[in-house]
């Protein structure tokens, strides 16, 4: 029958499919014996029981295991690292760097929430500037009103010799009033061949002397910076004597010379300078003692004035009385 070659070819295509499954099935067979080693590996690992540790002997140990909670270590590391994050600022000397940067954050965060500082009202300003002044208080254009410590821009004020007094006003949202009382510079006082410019109550301005500065009064020694208020102002009272004055030294702390503009030196006492003072004045006005060719005065003791003449004025002085002699004596021989 010609059946016999019909079933021939059906078996004939089917048997590249038989192929296949059959080598699928042989490479599961061999890839269940490759992995068997690990499926044992893993069952074991599952089936292992976590060794008993040994009860600690320590009683630390067994206190920690027993009371405290098991976040608590957690938390220690934690500040571990905080610490050791600080100990490297400061170890490092980026303290001031980082509080630099939080405190910019900080004044950034308040600004935008509508606290920067808009307007500065400054008042009683003469020689420092607004910059100055701000500048001083620690005060700049990143600052917030929100956290603008008002005592301590106050105590920064304060330490600066001009200020002798500050009052800081926080005007919310947005203002800021800072009211100063400024000292004047009074007086230049020279000690050990330095010259600063100093106030009324002593406290030294400037450690020079601006050109603005020149005309004022001269004191030199120790303790002349103290102590110079109160005889410029008895000085002051004798105009005649005060107006060829180019300086007073102080003398041990207890008592004043002058120096004129002539370069005349004028002893003065230590006790009842204001007599002292005027009998100068009057000596001049009569008979011109300033203009005299003497180089020093001494007034220390109460009861008489010392004069010092220049060399040429002795040498002349001494010429006249010794021709004065000579007439004496031919008025004698004749």
């Amino acid at each position: 029958m010609d059946g016999g070659g019909r079933l021939s070819r059906s078996v004939g295509s089917l048997r590249p499919q038989a192929d296949l499954k059959m080598a699928a099935r042989g490479a599961g067979i061999l890839l269940r014996e490759r992995l068997a080693p690990l499926e044992r590996s893993v069952s074991a690992l599952k089936n292992r029981k976590a060794p008993e540790r040994e009860p600690s002997t320590s009683k630390l140990v067994i206190f920690i295991e027993r009371y405290v909670p098991r976040r608590v270590g957690i938390a220690a590391t934690l500040l571990m690292l905080a610490g050791s994050v600080g100990f490297g600022v400061v170890k490092g000397e980026h303290v001031d760097e980082v509080v630099e940067a939080f405190m910019d954050t900080r004044n950034a965060a308040a600004n935008a929430a509508g606290f920067r500082i808009s307007s500065v009202i400054l008042n009683g300003r003469k020689q420092l500037t607004q910059d100055e002044i701000l500048a001083i208080g620690g005060i700049n254009g990143r600052s917030s009103l929100l956290f603008v410590d008002a005592a301590a821009v106050r105590d920064k004020l304060k330490a600066n010799p001009w200020i002798a007094d500050a009052n800081v006003l926080k005007l919310y949202p947005d203002r800021l009033q800072i009211d100063v009382t400024e000292r004047t510079a009074f007086a230049l006082w020279q000690e050990e061949g330095k010259l600063a410019v100093i106030a009324d109550d002593g406290a030294v301005l400037e450690n020079y002397v601006p050109s603005r500065f020149v005309k004022l009064p001269l004191v030199v020694g120790k303790g002349a910076d103290a102590a110079a208020k109160d005889f410029i102002a008895l000085l002051d009272r004798y105009p005649q004597v005060r107006a060829v004055t180019k300086a007073a030294i102080y003398v041990g702390e207890r008592r004043w010379n002058l120096r004129l503009n002539d370069n005349l030196d004028i002893r003065l006492p230590e006790n009842d300078v204001g007599n002292a003072l005027a009998m100068l004045s009057k000596l001049d006005r009569d008979d011109r003692l300033f203009s005299r060719d003497i180089v020093a005065i001494d007034m220390r003791l109460p009861d008489r004035l010392t004069v010092r003449l220049s060399e040429e004025a002795a040498k002349a002085r001494e010429e006249q009385f010794k021709a004065q002699d000579k007439a004496k004596k031919k008025a004698g021989a004749a």
